[in-house]
């Protein structure tokens, strides 16, 4: 498994996510999205993986930038919008080669062989 772990170091979620590997002794990649975000094609890859950016998004956020994308249909806009603002996203965004989940998903990690 080649585990990489997007989250920023005030999400609870992502520390139990590094919890979660880390008691299971599976090794893992740390990627702060707020020092170094995500490549354009890690982006895509993850958009492929979850099922779209509606999936991506924190609807629970409180970034005032949400509000354009809740009443805005054009994908590629929401899509632009939550690369360059990583606030949106839901995190943490944990990645297994060309599987990924969004959010603290430990019974879906544990299918991942």
């Amino acid at each position: 498994m080649n585990i990489q772990i997007f989250g920023t170091n005030k999400c609870f979620d992502t520390k139990k996510a590094e919890r979660y590997f880390k008691e299971r002794r599976i090794p893992y990649q740390r990627i702060d999205l707020a020092r170094y975000g995500m490549s354009p094609k890690e982006f895509d890859a993850v958009l492929q993986a979850v099922g779209g950016i509606d999936q991506l998004i924190d609807w629970d956020s409180k970034d005032p930038d949400l509000l354009l994308l809740k009443y805005t249909d054009d994908v590629r806009t929401k899509e632009d919008k939550v690369f360059d603002n990583h606030k949106l996203m839901r995190t943490p965004v944990v990645r297994n080669g060309k599987l990924a989940t969004c959010g603290y998903c430990p019974e879906v990690w544990a299918q991942w062989k």
